[in-house]
C-alpha cells in the first residue's frame, strides 16, 4: 500500500502547483501590428473573457478564425497568427482562456476541458455574428486540443487547425516527467501518470476520454489540418503522428461505412520548427491560410491566400517576461508543468 499512497500523495502536489498557470497580462493589441480592432469579451462559462475583434476587408461580411492560445500564453501572443490570417482576408477573434492574460486567477486546478469550454463559447460567438458567414478555429499547443474539443461537440466548425496539439492527458503528464528529467523508468512512470492524470482532472469532474485531442480527432470529421515541428522539444512530433493516424482511422472506418463527403486529413511538418513561432516559416503561413481559404470558402481563392500569408512578414513579439531557459520563453510551453516536478513535488 506505500507505493500507492505516495503516488497518490504526488498527485496531489502536483495537481495543487501545476494547475494554476503563472499569468501573464497582454503587453501588445492589435494596433501595435496595424490591425483595427475592437475590445469585446467571450461569454463562456468561465466567465467574460476578455477578448479582440480584428475584422477583414472593411467588416464586409465572411469567414472567420477563432485564435486559441496555450499554457501560460494570452491573446496578444496570437496576434501574428492574427496578422497572417488577416492578410488572407478573414475576420478573427482572439481571447484569453480562463486563469489567463487578463483574467483572474481559477479556484479549481485548469484543464484541456476549459480550453474546449472556452473555444466552444468564442466559436458560438461567432457564429451568432451577421457578419460571419463560416467558422474556423486555429488552436495552439493546449489550445489546439480546446479547438479540437470544441469542434468535436460543434457539428457547425467548418474547418479546424491544430498546431503543436499534445496528443492526450496521459500521454502529456507523461512527458512533464521526462522534461522534469524525473528519474523514473516506464515501468513506474506510466502508472504514475496515470494515477496523476486522474487526480489532476477530478476537482472539474472531467474523464480522460472527454479531454483527449485522440477522441476528438476521431469525432471531428471536418477539414483538419495537423501541424508540427521536427525541433519541438515541448510536444514530441510522435503527437502529431499519433493524432493523424487516429484521425485517419476513424474518417477510413466513416467511409467504408458509407458516409460521403469525409475530407481527409492533413499534415503539415515543419522542418527546423519549434514548439512555437512556427508563423515565422512562409511554408506555415501559406499551407494555413491555402486550406482555410478552401474550407471555409474564401474570401480569397485558395492560391491568393497563400500568396498574401506568405508576404506577411510575421514575427513574435517583445515579451516582458524572459525565462531562464528555452522552454521558459516558450509560449504555451507548459512551465508550470515542468517546474512543479523539476522543484520535488513528491
Amino acid at each position: 500500500m506505500a507505493p500507492i499512497a505516495a503516488a497518490w500523495r504526488f498527485a496531489l502536489a502536483y495537481r495543487a502547483k501545476a494547475g494554476f498557470p503563472r499569468r501573464r497580462q497582454p503587453i501588445h493589441d492589435p494596433g501595435d501590428l496595424g490591425l483595427a480592432f475592437e475590445e469585446t469579451v467571450v461569454e463562456s462559462p468561465g466567465g467574460q473573457l476578455p477578448a479582440w475583434w480584428i475584422p477583414a476587408r472593411d467588416g464586409a461580411p465572411g469567414p472567420a478564425v477563432l485564435l486559441v492560445h496555450g499554457w501560460e500564453s494570452a491573446r496578444d501572443r496570437t496576434l501574428p497568427n492574427a496578422q497572417v490570417l488577416h492578410a488572407a482576408g478573414f475576420h478573427v477573434l482572439t481571447f484569453d482562456v480562463r486563469g489567463h492574460g487578463a483574467n483572474a486567477r481559477e479556484a479549481l486546478p485548469l484543464t484541456t476541458g476549459e480550453f474546449g469550454a472556452d473555444a466552444l463559447a468564442g466559436i458560438r460567438q461567432l457564429l451568432a455574428r451577421e457578419d460571419v458567414t463560416t467558422v474556423g478555429v486555429l488552436g495552439h499547443s493546449l489550445g489546439g486540443v480546446g479547438a479540437l474539443l470544441a469542434a468535436a461537440s460543434e457539428p457547425r466548425v467548418a474547418a479546424v487547425v491544430a498546431v503543436s496539439t499534445p496528443a492526450g492527458p496521459y500521454r502529456l503528464t507523461r512527458h512533464t516527467f521526462r522534461l522534469a528529467r524525473l528519474p523514473l523508468p516506464d515501468v513506474l512512470a506510466y502508472p504514475l501518470a496515470w494515477v496523476t492524470t486522474h487526480v489532476f482532472l477530478r476537482p472539474r469532474g472531467h474523464a480522460v476520454r472527454d479531454v483527449s485531442a485522440t477522441r476528438a480527432v476521431r469525432t471531428y470529421r471536418g477539414p483538419l489540418l495537423l501541424i508540427h515541428g521536427t525541433a519541438d522539444d515541448v510536444v514530441p512530433p510522435s503527437h502529431v503522428m499519433h493524432l493523424a493516424r487516429a484521425a485517419r482511422r476513424a474518417r477510413e472506418e466513416a467511409r467504408r461505412a458509407g458516409a460521403a463527403g469525409t475530407p481527409r486529413v492533413r499534415l503539415l511538418v515543419v522542418r527546423g520548427g519549434q514548439h512555437s513561432w512556427l508563423y515565422e516559416f512562409p511554408r506555415y503561413r501559406g499551407e494555413i491560410a491555402r486550406f482555410l481559404a478552401t474550407a471555409l470558402g474564401g474570401p480569397l481563392e485558395p492560391e491568393a491566400a497563400a500568396v498574401a500569408a506568405e508576404a506577411v512578414q510575421a514575427r513574435r513579439l517583445p515579451d516582458a517576461v524572459v525565462g531562464f531557459s528555452a522552454m521558459e520563453d516558450e509560449p504555451g510551453g507548459l512551465r508550470t508543468l515542468v517546474r512543479s516536478i523539476a522543484h520535488r513535488v513528491g
